[in-house]
């Protein structure tokens, strides 16, 4: 975190889905995750590939569902993409593999 511009966007990304799914009554924690600086001819921003972990709860599978659709106020950042890669059940937690694409927002 670079303290003269605040959070980065991964760290703002998982605050925002941490406030997400405590909304929905989901504790969840960021198992791995890995950044890759992202720019094409008119945007920048990072590709995040991330893995959060979950025990079973009601809902949580709506949760997982609603988060390409969901919106997340990201300071200084959009989130221009998310898509859910894989969900799967390992030792009765919920693991969901996301590839989340953030934009400098200008």
């Amino acid at each position: 975190m670079d303290t003269l511009r605040g959070p980065d966007a991964g760290t703002l990304l998982i605050r925002g889905l941490r406030g997400h799914a405590g909304a929905a009554g989901v504790t969840m924690n960021v198992a791995t995750i890995a950044c890759t600086p992202w720019a094409s001819a008119t945007f920048v921003g990072t590709q995040h590939q991330l893995t959060i972990v979950a025990e079973p709860v009601p809902g949580l599978r709506d949760w997982i569902g609603s988060l390409p659709d969901a919106e997340f106020l990201l300071r200084g950042h959009i989130v221009a993409d998310l898509a859910i890669d894989r969900v799967e059940s390992i030792d009765g937690r919920q693991h969901a593999t996301l590839a989340i694409l953030t934009l400098i927002d200008t």
